[in-house]
C-alpha cells in the first residue's frame, strides 16, 4: 500500500466525498480487497496444484543444464523444447539450491509464487492508476472477480508450466506502467553533484551519491523497459504485449530521442543477445514447438472455437458485457462533463469514480502529465489483450482448455481490477459477484474427448484420471503408472541392449530395434508423450518425438492433421528408422519398407543434411557462424511428411 493508503487525505474541495466512512476504516477495506484477492489465488491454485506431461519437457532440459550437458533435450543434439526460455532458466537456477531434488515439485511452487504476485502487482497497479486522481476513498473489486471463480485460473496457477510466469509478467508490467506515469519528471537539479564534489573525501558521499542514483525521479524507467523487453523470453507471442508497454511508456513520459533510444536497447538488449545465441547455438530462430505449431500461420476457424471453448462454459459473456457497458457509461459522462467545461467534475458522476474533483485539464490529464498520458494507461493493456487474444484465434488456439486465453483476459481486465466506490460501480460489483458465485459453484469446463472434431481437454481433471493421482506434482507421479512405454522401456534398460523402443501407429505395439553404431545413446525412445519419455530414459538416452515438438526433422514436416493444436505433424515412422538404425536392420510390422528405404536416401537430400548437422554437429566457432547464417532459411524449410513424396522432391 501506498502512503496514500496509510494516511487519510483529505478530498478536493472541489467535490463531495467519495464515500462517508472514516478514513481508517476505508483504508483498512482496500488494503482487505487486495490481500483477499492475492489469498484467494494462492488457496485455491495449491488445492487445485498439478502438472501434465509439457512440465516434464520444462525439467528434462533443466536437468540436462544442471548435469552440464547444456540446454537441450537430448545429449548430442541441440534442439530447443521450452517454449518459455525464462521460465526454463528459472528452474535451472532454483533446482541449485540446497534441498532441490525435483525440479517439477519445484516448477509447481513457483509457479504458484509467481501467480500470486502478478495478482497482487496488478490489483497494486489498478489501485496506484485510480489514485492518480483520487488520493483516498475505497475500492471495490471489479474485473478480478471475473479471473477468481474460473476453474482456468486454478489450474493454470501451477500446472508446471510458464503460465505462472507470465502471470507475474504481466501483472508487474502493468505495475511499472503505472508507477512510471505517477513517478515525477527528474528535477534539473545540480545539487546532488555539486554536495558529491564538495564532500569527495568524506565516506558519506559514495552512499549519498548512490541513494539519489536509485531514488531520483526517472532512474528506474530504462529497467522499465528492460522489463517490458523480457515478453519474448517469456513466451514468444508475449512479444507483442512488450511492444504495446514499451510505446505506452513512451506516451507516458515522452523522453527525448537519446533516451527513447536508450530504453529501446535495454529492451532488446537480453532477447536479441539470446536470439543471436539461439541462432547460433540452436540453427533457427524460434523455439522447435514455434515451428512444429506452425506459429506463423493462420486457422481462424480452430481458434475461435477453441475462444469459445473458454468463454461459453463460464458464460464470460455476462460479465465482460457489464463492464464494458460500465466503461461506456463512464466515457458518456466523462464527455459530457468536459463538453460543459465542468472543470470541477460536477459533470460527471464523481461517486462512479469519474475524473471529477481532481484537477485534470482539458486533454484527460492530470496537471504537468504528458498529453494522453492517462489514456495510454487504459489502452495499453485493453490493446495487448486484444493483440494477445487475436494471435490465439489466428494459429487455431491450443489444446488446453483456457490455457492460452487466460492471459489475454488478464490483461483485458487490469484497468478495472478494482474501481473506485459510486452507485454504478457498487450495482456492477454485485452483478459481477453474483455470477461469480454461479460460476465457482456450479460451471466448469467440458472434458473434451478424442471423439471431438477439434480436441480440447481439460488437462487437469484429463491427468488426474490418467494418472490416479489427486494432485500429480512429481516425477515420480507421472512415471509410477504402468504404461505400456513405460514397462518396455524399463525393459530394455535392463537387458542393457543397445535398442530403439518404437511407438507404432495406432498404439498397435512397442517394438524393440537395433540402434545403428553412430547412435552414442545407450537406449533411445520414440513416444508421443515426449515429456514422459524424457522422465523415464535417462540423460543419455534419446528420445525421440513422433510428434515434432522436440523433433529437428519431424518439426519441419507438413502437417497432416488438425485435430488437435501442436499435435500436427505425427512423424511417420519410416524417418525414425532412417534415422537411428543401420541400413538392413529389420523393419517392425505396421512400417513400410519402402517409406524407411526412401527415408534413408531422403536424409541425404535437399536441406536435410545441413538441418540435421546445424543440431548434432560438434558446436565450434565455424559450426555456429554457420547456423547462425542460416537460421533464417532453416526455419522455413519444410518436408513431404511421406517419405517417397520427399524423396522425388528432394532428390
Amino acid at each position: 500500500m501506498s502512503r496514500s493508503d496509510e494516511i487519510p487525505v483529505p478530498q478536493p474541495a472541489q467535490g463531495p466525498r467519495a464515500f462517508g466512512l472514516p478514513g481508517t476504516l476505508v483504508q483498512r477495506w482496500n488494503a482487505l480487497a487486495v490481500l483477499a484477492c492475492g489469498a484467494t489465488v494462492l488457496v485455491l491454485g495449491y488445492r487445485h496444484r498439478w502438472t501434465n506431461d509439457d512440465a516434464l519437457i520444462y525439467t528434462r532440459t533443466v536437468r540436462q543444464i544442471l548435469a552440464g550437458n547444456g540446454p537441450v533435450y537430448n545429449v548430442g543434439e541441440r534442439a530447443e523444447t521450452s517454449t518459455g526460455t525464462l521460465w526454463q532458466w528459472l528452474l535451472a537456477a532454483g533446482s541449485t539450491a540446497p534441498g532441490v531434488d525435483d525440479p517439477l515439485r519445484l516448477a509447481v511452487a513457483l509457479g504458484l509464487l509467481c501467480t500470486v504476485a502478478g495478482f497482487l502487482l496488478a490489483l497494486d497497479g489498478s489501485r496506484r492508476m485510480i489514485r492518480l486522481h483520487r488520493p483516498a476513498g475505497a475500492l471495490l473489486p471489479v474485473g478480478v472477480l471475473v479471473l477468481l471463480p474460473l476453474c482456468a485460473t486454478w489450474d493454470y496457477a501451477t500446472s508446471g508450466l510458464e503460465s505462472g510466469l507470465t502471470f507475474g509478467y504481466l501483472g508487474g508490467c502493468w505495475w511499472l506502467l503505472v508507477r512510471a506515469r505517477s513517478e515525477p519528471e527528474p528535477e534539473q537539479d545540480p545539487a546532488p553533484e555539486q554536495d558529491r564534489d564538495r564532500d569527495r573525501d568524506r565516506k558519506a558521499s559514495a552512499l549519498r551519491w548512490l541513494r539519489h542514483a536509485l531514488t531520483a525521479p526517472g532512474r528506474a524507467l530504462p529497467a522499465t523497459a528492460f522489463v517490458f523487453g523480457l515478453g519474448p523470453l517469456v513466451r514468444p507471442d508475449l512479444v507483442l504485449v512488450g511492444a504495446v508497454f514499451l510505446v505506452a511508456l513512451w506516451v507516458v513520459r515522452r523522453p527525448r530521442p537519446r533516451t527513447a533510444l536508450a530504453w529501446a536497447g535495454a529492451a532488446v538488449a537480453l532477447p536479441g543477445g539470446y536470439e543471436l545465441f539461439r541462432a547460433g547455438y540452436y540453427g533457427v530462430l524460434v523455439p522447435l514447438p514455434a515451428i512444429a505449431k506452425e506459429a506463423s500461420g493462420s486457422q481462424w476457424g480452430y481458434g475461435w472455437y477453441y475462444l469459445r471453448n473458454t468463454l461459453d462454459p463460464y458464460l464470460l459473456w455476462v460479465p465482460l458485457g457489464l463492464l464494458a457497458a460500465y466503461g461506456v457509461l463512464h466515457l458518456v459522462r466523462a464527455r459530457h462533463g468536459r463538453r460543459n467545461g465542468s472543470g470541477n467534475g460536477r459533470g460527471s458522476d464523481s461517486t462512479d469514480g469519474s475524473a471529477g474533483g481532481s484537477g485534470i485539464d482539458s486533454s484527460g490529464c492530470a496537471p504537468g502529465a504528458p498529453r494522453g498520458a492517462d489514456a495510454a494507461l487504459v489502452v495499453a493493456p485493453a490493446v495487448a489483450g486484444l493483440l494477445s487474444a487475436l494471435f490465439v484465434v489466428k494459429v487455431g488456439g491450443d489444446f488446453m482448455h483456457g490455457r492460452m486465453v487466460l492471459p489475454a483476459l488478464f490483461l483485458l481486465l487490469l484497468p478495472v481490477l478494482l474501481l473506485p466506490f459510486g452507485r454504478a460501480a457498487a450495482v456492477l460489483t454485485a452483478a459481477v459477484a453474483g455470477w461469480g458465485l454461479v460460476c465457482l459453484v456450479a460451471l466448469r469446463p467440458p472434458l473434451g474427448s478424442l471423439e471431438d472434431e477439434r480436441i480440447v481437454f481439460d488437462s487437469h481433471s484429463v491427468y488426474q484420471q490418467a494418472l490416479g493421482a489427486h494432485h500429480p506434482v512429481s516425477q515420480y507421479d507421472h512415471t509410477a503408472a504402468p504404461r505400456d512405454f513405460t514397462l518396455v522401456a524399463r525393459h530394455a534398460l535392463r537387458e542393457g541392449g543397445h535398442t530403439l523402443v518404437l511407438r507404432l501407429p495406432r498404439d498397435t505395439g512397442f517394438p524393440l530395434v537395433p540402434l545403428a553404431p553412430r547412435v552414442r545413446a545407450p537406449v533411445a525412445g520414440a513416444e508421443a508423450r515426449l515429456g514422459l519419455a524424457g522422465a523415464v530414459l535417462p540423460l543419455d538416452g534419446r528420445v525421440v518425438d513422433i510428434l515434432g515438438l522436440g523433433n529437428p526433422l519431424g518439426a519441419h514436416t507438413e502437417p497432416v492433421s488438425h485435430r488437435k493444436a501442436g499435435h500436427e505433424k505425427p512423424l511417420n515412422r519410416a524417418w525414425i528408422l532412417a534415422d537411428l538404425t543401420a541400413p538392413g536392420a529389420p523393419v517392425p510390422r505396421g512400417v513400410d519398407p519402402r517409406r524407411v528405404r526412401a527415408a534413408r536416401h531422403a536424409l541425404t537430400c535437399g536441406p536435410l543434411p545441413d538441418l540435421l548437422d546445424s543440431t548434432r554437429a560438434p558446436l565450434t566457432p565455424g559450426r555456429f557462424w554457420s547456423n547462425l547464417r542460416g537460421s533464417w532459411s532453416r526455419t522455413t524449410v519444410r518436408i513431404p511428411p511421406d517419405p517417397l513424396v520427399a524423396e522425388r522432391r528432394l532428390c
